[in-house]
């Protein structure tokens, strides 16, 4: 006979995970207790919001499935920010969470939340598993359904008599067949055909990169397309990293936070490429005047989102990397030199300069001084608000990635985030970046990162202010600085110190240059704090 419970850890070993993140609690403890005999890692987050970050992480650094676990009731709900947080910006998870007795759902008991019901708007699916025998194949689905098509979180409620249950023997299904869900793959030739034709005859093209081009692994066919083509590309901020930063067809991110020269290129196109982008309204505020001088040909593997937010002349549903490949099958375009030549002076006439203050470090520069010193591959991991928009604007990409929260803009996001890249990638370069504000919503995992001696770097921006908010306070609200101000609490190098993690405060870029060649010298965690004026403008 074998247990409910062991029959999850059995799934879970079936998958090759070899991770997870989560908190326990008495309807999972049954969960736990059977995962504590194998070589699954159980890593123990401060709450568990950032156990669905972790695993967030994890699986965008590794490429695989993220796992995170809770209890019911609050340990659940505490996780829903984190698994909304996936689902806006399509990262595959699977969410398991404990639940109170069948016999008792539906009586308001200790704990009790129908988690299944209030994650239903953002889960790609959701299980609530009745009967024993029906672990594997669930566990078999959700796995499944996560990680294909448009990747995104899957949550497994399982009721704590359901672990306890046993049947007779385990068989973990080899092929899963769920009725109605069979995401398309390839993009259809004709549609293929259509595309290159306007491609053709187009004067002022330009490709829009957004999150799905590095989700679907199609980086490398997009730099050989771009390479092939010298088509321009600009990135929603999603689609940050999948061309370098210093590469010549590479504009710039897009939208009311990106720079004025990738901004007029997609306005002045005749023909708009969408990559794995939904163009939201923070990517373009205004499709309407896009579509009015430009055709778009989009190109993306969920068929809801093509058209969603910018009128679709071609739409192309499929895997991007097959899409890629079937174009460069076929493509013989070259961009025009004029428009080329008009996108590089944009480039350089629209340039902002940074703004400076005596006595604090200037953002912009300081993250573009620190690209230079990471190593390949370097993973950097954005915060929610100010300094989410110096990353994308000021950190120069090469092969690393950039990782943030694009759809949701979840603040906190940052630091146990970096907790799940670093266990996924151990030998990079980690590095989150986060305001003073958001820092303090995540801080508590300073202790996972101590407990598991995890490399770790950790740049707060302190500017005593919540910035992204103030500075629309100032431009809005005239400087009516409402329920904004930090001040000056608490001590990040005492909390640093309280934690046994090294530390550095810097007031100037000279400052933060040199603790920051010391912070990436170190084979430990290390929070280094710069001190940033509040009016620093978010670009």
């Amino acid at each position: 006979m074998i247990s409910g419970a062991e029959i999850m850890v059995r799934c879970l070993q079936e998958e090759g995970v070899s991770i997870i993140f989560g908190y326990p609690g008495a309807v999972i403890c049954p969960f736990f207790d059977k995962l504590y005999d194998t070589d699954i890692k159980a890593i123990l987050v401060r709450q568990e919001q950032n156990a669905a970050h972790a695993a967030s992480g994890y699986a965008r650094a590794a490429s695989k499935v993220g796992v995170c676990v809770a209890t019911s009731g609050p340990g659940a709900l505490n996780m829903i920010t984190g698994i909304a947080t996936a689902y806006m910006d399509s990262i595959p998870l699977v969410a398991i969470t404990g639940q109170v007795r069948s016999d008792v759902l539906g009586r308001d008991v200790f704990q009790e939340a129908d988690i299944t019901g209030a994650c239903e708007s953002f889960v790609k699916h959701s299980y609530l598993v009745k009967d024993t025998a029906d672990l594997p194949r669930i566990f078999k689905e959700a796995f499944h359904i996560a990680a294909t098509g448009r990747p995104g979180p899957v949550l497994i409620d399982v009721p704590v008599d359901v672990q306890q249950g046993e049947i007779e023997e385990f068989v973990y299904p080899e092929k899963v067949n769920i009725i109605g869900y069979k995401p398309s793959v390839q993009g259809h030739p004709m549609q293929i055909k259509r595309a290159l034709d306007v491609l053709a005859n187009s004067k002022r093209p330009v490709i829009c990169v957004g999150g799905g081009v590095l989700t679907s692994g199609a980086k490398p066919k997009l730099r050989e397309f771009v390479k092939l083509t010298n088509i321009p590309v600009v990135s929603t901020m999603m689609g940050i990293g999948a061309m370098p930063s210093d590469d010549s067809s590479y504009v710039g991110m897009i939208g009311s936070h990106g720079i004025k020269a990738a901004n007029k290129t997609i306005h002045e196109s005749d023909l708009v490429i969408l990559c794995g982008a939904r163009v939201g309204d923070r990517a373009v505020a205004s499709p309407d005047q896009v579509v009015q001088h430009a055709n778009v040909i989009h190109i993306d593997i969920d068929p809801a989102e093509i058209g969603k937010n910018m009128k679709t002349t071609i739409p192309i549903v499929g895997d991007l990397k097959n899409v890629l490949n079937q174009m460069l099958k076929e493509v013989s375009y070259k961009a025009p030199d004029e428009w080329l030549e008009n996108i590089a002076q944009w480039k350089k006439e629209l340039a902002l300069p940074h703004k400076k203050f005596d006595g604090f470090v200037e953002p912009q520069s300081f993250l573009e001084n620190l690209s230079s010193h990471l190593r390949q591959k370097a993973i950097l991991i954005a915060d929610v608000g100010q300094n989410q928009i110096w990353c994308a604007n000021s950190f120069k990409m090469s092969d690393g990635r950039f990782f943030t929260s694009g759809g949701m803009g979840t603040m906190g996001y940052s630091v146990p985030a970096a907790v799940g890249a670093k266990f996924a990638r151990p030998s990079r370069d980690v590095v989150a970046v986060c305001g003073d504000g958001a820092f303090q919503m995540s801080l508590n995992e300073l202790a996972t990162i101590a407990q598991n001696n995890l490399n770790v770097k950790i740049i707060v921006m302190r500017n005593t202010v919540l910035g992204m908010v103030h500075e629309l306070q100032d431009f809005h609200y005239n400087s009516r600085y409402a329920v904004t101000e930090l001040d000056d609490i608490p001590n990040f190098i005492k909390i640093a110190e309280a934690y046994g993690i090294e530390s550095a405060f810097a007031s100037s870029n000279e400052e933060a240059e040199e603790y920051s060649k010391k912070m990436l010298k170190s084979d430990k965690p290390f929070l280094l704090v710069c001190n940033v004026h509040p009016l620093t403008p978010s670009k």
